[in-house]
């Protein structure tokens, strides 16, 4: 009987020093976050809101006042969006999201090219939606979904994507990270995000720097969400026409 209490007593005492051990071991793990990249603010462009993001200084939103800007007879031959479409290898049946969709300029060229997939339209400014309401009423597009996002999301459902589009809009997201882990939440696996924006590398590209980007910073910014640069296709006169997929 001596022996059997000094034996369990022994047993006790091992397991009481292996749970000393292990515990912290399970708090360090619990512990353990994703990393999220501050957000800094400091006085800057004149064109951006102060607030700066992995070293890049955030512009100010282009409002609907610009809308007439978005559908200038030009933009085809400044941006060769015919190409654009074509570097997305759209298909019948899929499913794609234009972020920052403003007057719907490339929304509704998209809709006819997926069929029987969707479009979401998504934006901030009611005075967009409204003109993409309108737009879809006149065009009859009925796989034309007008989404009203937010600065922080997307407002999109988990996996609901193939493909999403941002034009010129991801450098003026208030809140960049957040923004993207959305949009990354709604691609599903094996999806694409084509990244288009004035090419940062070029200073004969008669737009203001604030409003370019280049692809090492581009890169940068993904990478911190678990996100890789495929490939560039430099087919655009003007802009990169950056894919990224999950890592």
């Amino acid at each position: 009987m001596t022996l059997f209490n000094y034996s369990l007593l022994k047993k006790g005492f091992y397991f009481f020093c292996l749970m000393i051990m292990v515990q912290p071991m399970y708090q360090c793990i619990g512990q353990q976050k994703e990393t999220v990249p501050s957000y800094e603010f400091k006085k800057g462009d004149v064109n951006g809101i102060g607030k700066w993001y992995l070293g890049r200084e955030i512009a100010y939103v282009m409002g609907y006042q610009g809308m007439s800007w978005l559908e200038r007879p030009e933009r085809e031959k400044e941006e060769n969006t015919t190409t654009l479409l074509q570097n997305m290898e759209i298909q019948p049946g899929d499913d794609i999201a234009d972020i920052g969709a403003g007057s719907g300029y490339h929304v509704f060229k998209m809709a006819p090219m997926v069929a029987n997939g969707q479009i979401y339209a998504v934006d901030i400014q009611e005075e967009m939606l409204a003109a993409m309401q309108k737009k879809k009423s006149e065009k009859n597009s009925s796989n034309v979904s007008l989404v009203k996002g937010s600065e922080k999301s997307v407002q999109l459902p988990k996996n609901s994507v193939d493909k999403v589009l941002l034009v010129d809009v991801y450098h003026e997201f208030s809140y960049p990270y957040e923004m993207m882990l959305s949009i990354k939440k709604a691609l599903r696996p094996k999806g694409k995000i084509y990244l288009i924006e004035y090419r940062g590398e070029d200073p004969n590209i008669p737009i203001k720097e604030i409003h370019k980007m280049t692809q090492k910073q581009a890169v940068k910014e993904m990478k911190a969400l678990g996100l890789e640069l495929e490939s560039n296709m430099a087919n655009l006169p003007w802009q990169h026409c950056m894919v990224f997929v999950k890592e």
